[in-house]
């Protein structure tokens, strides 16, 4: 049986819209789009969703291990082996304090494709494909509004340039915000029908992938 690993932040975690800062919640298995992708092609899954997890970023306040590149290598040596890997970043490099640009952001993206595609971790797991997703713009409204001031702007911007990337790396591609769009609720989260549409969405992606 297949394995998927997906490795991503709040929205792989599973976080629902959030009603004020600092709390923490998560939808139960059956809510989330890694595990309903999974059991949608009945394959083995590992999840690897951080809150508050960036491309490439150790966050100032939230403290170094948010840096994807990091938690990729850990990720990638502690499981395994894997068959299939999604990678869904980027929502948080759009921050404020990071002050990265839409470019910016790309090679965050572009630097973890160099550690999944590198020739010591396709070895360890012998060969894996990967599926790109480029995350949906986020709302600047909510409680944590302030926090991702200028940030819709630049995911906006987005979905070409990681669709590119995905091309020029072989890589898989899916622009979730072509199929689900953030909560109003806090303008970052996805909430549990989004978690749905978007497992139907990267079951079929990843089925494509796996038949390519």
């Amino acid at each position: 049986m297949p394995v998927l690993l997906c490795f991503g932040d709040s929205n792989t975690h599973g976080t629902p819209p959030m009603r004020m800062q600092g709390e923490y919640r998560r939808f139960d298995a059956a809510a989330r789009w890694p595990v309903l992708a999974a059991k949608a092609l009945a394959w083995d899954l590992v999840e690897e969703g951080l809150p508050g997890r960036t491309a490439q970023f150790a966050d100032p306040v939230m403290g170094g291990h948010m840096d994807g590149r990091e938690g990729l290598k850990i990720a990638l040596q502690s499981h395994g082996p894997i068959d299939f890997l999604t990678i869904m970043l980027g929502t948080n490099d759009a921050k404020a304090r990071y002050g990265a640009s839409a470019e910016l952001i790309t090679g965050g993206i572009a630097a973890l494709l160099d550690i999944a595609q590198s020739t010591e971790m396709q070895d360890r797991h012998g060969g894996f494909r990967i599926l790109l997703i480029c995350p949906p713009p986020v709302l600047e409204q909510g409680p944590i509004m302030d926090q991702f001031y200028g940030a819709r702007a630049r995911g906006l911007a987005l979905p070409p340039l990681l669709a590119d990337l995905a091309r020029a790396r072989r890589c898989g591609f899916l622009d979730a915000g072509t199929l689900i769009k953030v909560s109003p609720q806090d303008g970052v989260h996805f909430e549990a029908e989004s978690h749905a549409t978007l497992a139907q969405g990267v079951a079929q992606a990843l089925a494509d992938l796996a038949s390519g």
